[in-house]
Parts: C-alpha cells; structure tokens; sequence
C-alpha cells in the first residue's frame, strides 16, 4: 500500500453550534501500533511492485505492457488526487481510510488468488493493479491529515520522520525480501502479503476512536470542496512557497532516481544485485536522515534547511555522474539519501504548520500532485536529456538545475506564518434574519462599513488587504473595498459568496490568525459604534409559469 509519506492528520470543525461528543482522542499510544502497521504496509507495498513487474514479464514480452505498470501505479494520483484530498475535508477521514483499505485489500487478494490459480492475464494484472493504486491514491490526502490529530502540533515533525524512516527503510529491504519470496514461492505469495498487511491498518483505525463533531450545515458538495480547495491555494501565500520549494527541488531532483539504473548498467556495469546495493545505499541515508531531522530543525531554520539538503543532494547528483570508485558512490548516495528525507519531510511538516483544518487534506493533496507531477515529467525530461547528451551530462545539469533552483527558491519563505494560530476562531456573530434561507440560496453580499479619518485612510488600506486575502480563502469569490468620495471618511468593505451555507461555513473557517488582522484593521474605526455589517441575498426573479 502507497501512503505516499515519503511527499508527503485536526478534526473537522462544527458549525458554531455544534459540540463534540464521544470518546476523548486517540492516546499516543495509538502511534507506534500505526507505525508498526505502516511499515508492515510499506513493506507489502516493494513487494508488490516487484512481484507485480516480475509477473508481468512472464505474462508477455511486450515492452509497453511492461511500462504500463508504472502507469497504473502512478495514474490515479492524477485522476483523484484532488477529490481525495476534498472527500478526506468533507467526510469521516477514519471511516474513508476504512473503505480505501478494504478496497485495497480485496484488489490484492483477488490478484493472489487469480495468480495462485494460473488464471491471471497482463489485463488482469493491469487492472487490478490500477485498483491497488486508486486506493492509495484515495488513502494518502487522509492518512496524512489524521496525523495532527494522534501526536499534535507539537510532535508533528517526529511523527512524520518516524513515518519517513519506517517509508524508507521498507524502501531499502522491501524490495530484496519481494525478491526473495517470487523466487521461493512465486508472484502470488507476495501478493498475498501484501494483501495481509492491509489487515494491520485496518485494525488499527477500526479501533481508533476518532471523535465526533455534528454541524447544522449540510456537507459539502465535492466539486464546491475542490473549488475551495483550490482558491484556498490561490490566496496562501505560505502554501504557495511550500508548493513552489517542492516543485523546484523535484524536477531536477528526479533525475538521480530516473538515471541511476542506466548509471549502473552502462557505467558501472553492475548486475541486478549491484543496482540494489545502490537503492540500499540511498534506503541507508533516508533512515539516517529520518532520525537525524529533529536534531537538524534545532539547528537550522526552515529556509536554510531547505537550501542545505538541496545543495547536499546535488552534490550526491553530481557524484552519480563522475565518480566510477563503488566506495565513494556508496558514500555519496548515502549522504543524498540522507537529503531527500530530511526536505520533504521538513516540507509536509510546512505544509501542515501554515493550512487551517478545515483544508487540510485539500492542501495536501495539492502538494501530492506537484510532488508526483514533478517527479514524472522530470523523470520523463532527464530521460530525454540523457538519450542526447550522455546520462553523465544530463545528471550535470539536473545539479545545477538544483543550485539555481534552491537558491532562486529563498525569496519565498517557508513556515513564514508557523507561529500564526490557525484554530478556529468563532468570534463572528451570527447573521440576523427575518426570513428562512435555503442553503442553497445566493450568491451573498457583505457589506461591512468603516469610519476612517481621511489621513489614516492608506494606512487602513493597506491592513485590509491581509483581511481581504483571508475572506477569500475562507470562500470569498470576489472581494473590494471602497471609498465615498462624497463622504472621504466612509470605506465599504464588500465581498461576495455564493450562498448561504457557504457563508455560514465562513464563521466556521475564520481563525484567531485572521480575527487579528481583523482587529489590527479595525484599529483605525473611529465610529463609537461597532462597523456596521449587512447580508444582502441575490434578488433572482420569478420564473414565468407559463413561459
């Protein structure tokens, strides 16, 4: 199973009124049974792919079945990435994480039993394959977003190492055990563990006991999830810096995983075993790295970390094209594997430290798809660059590409925002009405209007633009603020939403971070009374009945 830890969980929140009940949160405790489950998973998952190919090479010799693995592997992040991470927002994360694995779990069985039996067919294999990849597709965004909810805040960043050394080390092992079972007892044993390594997780989650919040306002619909999603994305600027580190480090960090089997075919002339020692070597560092990240977040910022693992892992990518010694590759691997861990662990880390909870997973899901788009068209680029210059030349490049990137990525600052309290904040009255709303009804307008001395009016301009930014993350669709020029002392507030319940999910969103913005604006009111706010619903005619 493909958690995707390695690119890589706060509740839903309630309506104002809402108050949870059950039982309390999930113990510590609970961590190291998940961990344990977890690696047990990733286990399965090496090898899984490795008695998934081995059985696809028996199956036929055509070389674009055997391509058509990745494919089907690496595919559904693409086609679900983003509803994932928006079910994962909207719905019970344990009860979907319960559902994704019982899914998982019968595509593996059914592909043991179909290999047992001597009935399974490069279709078969392809398709079922796809079903093991559209569950972790569908896992990951949810697996990711619990994880605040079973450690805090506050162990966040060891928890994720823990995860990213249990990812690694099954990365290291993984595949040789794979190997060693296809060899003893052939591709249906492995997929039979891999099946039961599902039963782990979902024993875990069955008995965490996640607690409960009940809301008054409807869900929402899965493509308002995702629009929200992606405008949260768009007017977070802490989210964009983590988006654009990831997207820089990846495109020509790929290249070391993209080339090393032609390195140590066609320059090395290392057998199977030989390109395994390599992987090890990298499998090596990242548990290094993974124990090593607490000690290196004590130290080092987030922006300086950053630039130090991506100069260290192209230093690794530079050794991997011009050193041919095997000791001194080992080293150097072994320091870059080191790297790798180190970053996107510290960037999952940023990613969870600068959302609110209510987008978590969408935001994580965002992240996923840049990690993973990276990660394939730059393994597809290096491929071509390799194909016209030498494997030797194209690693070159991608190392420098990796300098120019890290240091063309310092102007945008990660965790910026890491010490803002992104906890709901409830403090926004409710609206007062006379008539009964649909949710459905809108689109809304707010109006809210200040009172603003003429000489401070630049000065309240400008704090209000921090306001503006977070009603359009909250849901906004478009935003102003105006001046009377009959009256230079009046401003207007406006901001549009398109309905009812989306706005009520407004006084739900907003956090103690955005109510200081707020008040640092509302310094400059100089009114005795409170700003003066207004709902205004959209006046729709009346449809004909007899047109």
């Amino acid at each position: 199973m493909e958690l995707f830890s390695e690119w890589l969980p706060v509740p839903k929140q309630s309506h104002p009124q809402a108050r949870p009940c059950g039982l309390p949160s999930a113990s510590l405790c609970s961590v190291p049974y998940g961990s344990l489950a977890s690696l047990a998973s990733y286990l399965g998952t090496w090898m899984q792919n490795v008695g998934g190919v081995w059985l696809m090479t028996s199956l036929t010799s055509s070389s674009l079945l055997v391509s058509l693995m990745q494919t089907a592997t690496t595919l559904p992040v693409f086609l679900v990435g983003l509803p994932a991470g928006a079910l994962a927002d909207i719905v019970d994360r344990r009860r979907l994480l319960l559902l994704t694995q019982g899914l998982m779990l019968a595509a593996a069985m059914a592909l043991s039993i179909c290999t047992l039996l001597g009935i399974a067919n490069p279709w078969l294999l392809l398709g079922l394959t796809f079903l093991l990849g559209l569950g972790a597709a569908m896992t990951g965004p949810a697996w990711q977003a619990i994880t605040p909810e079973l450690v805090g805040r506050s162990q966040l960043s060891q928890a994720i190492a823990l995860n990213s050394i249990g990812f690694s080390l099954s990365r290291a092992v993984g595949p040789a055990i794979g190997g060693l079972v296809v060899a003893a007892a052939g591709p249906g044993a492995v997929f039979l563990l891999n099946a039961l390594s599902f039963v782990g997780v979902m024993v875990v989650l069955y008995t965490w006991r996640r607690p409960r919040t009940h809301s008054l306002l409807p869900p929402e619909h899965i493509g308002e999830a995702i629009e929200a999603g992606l405008r949260y994305t768009h007017y977070a600027p802490s989210l964009q810096a983590v988006l654009v580190h990831v997207g820089a480090f990846i495109a020509c960090g790929s290249a070391l995983w993209a080339l090393l089997p032609l390195i140590a075919r066609q320059e090395l002339g290392l057998e199977a075993l030989g390109y395994g020692v390599l992987l090890g070597c990298l499998g090596v560092g990242a548990v290094v790295g993974g124990v090593l990240l607490p000690t290196f977040q004590r130290w080092l910022s987030m922006d300086r970390l950053a630039i130090a693992m991506t100069l260290v892992f192209a230093l690794a990518t530079l050794a991997l094209a011009y050193i041919r010694s095997l000791p001194w590759l080992y080293l150097a691997l072994t320091v870059g594997g080191l790297a790798w861990p180190v970053l996107l662990s510290s960037l999952t880390v940023s990613v969870q430290t600068v959302v609110p909870a209510w987008v978590q997973a969408r935001a994580l899901a965002v992240y996923g798809l840049v990690f993973q788009g990276g990660l394939a068209l730059g393994s597809a680029l290096w491929g071509i660059v390799a194909e016209r210059t030498g494997s030797p030349t194209a690693l070159m490049y991608a190392a420098v590409g990796l300098v120019v990137g890290g240091l063309a990525t310092t102007r945008w600052h990660l965790n910026a925002n890491q010490d803002l309290d992104l906890s709901p904040s409830l403090h926004w009255s409710e609206p007062t009405t006379v008539m009964e709303l649909a949710p459905e009804d809108g689109p809304v307008l707010i109006t809210v209007e200040y009172q603003i001395e003429p000489e401070h009016s630049q000065e309240f301009v400008q704090a209000m633009q921090q306001v503006g930014l977070s009603r359009r993350r909250d849901g906004a669709i478009r935003w102003g603020l105006y001046r009377d020029p009959a009256n230079p002392s009046r401003h207007v507030e406006t901001f549009v939403v398109k309905s009812w319940a989306e706005h009520l999910r407004q006084h739900e969103r907003v956090t103690v971070a955005d109510r200081l913005a707020e008040e640092q604006a509302r310094a400059f009111h100089i009114g005795k009374e409170s700003p003066i706010v207004l709902h205004l619903i959209y006046a729709h005619p009346k449809q004909d009945l007899q047109s």
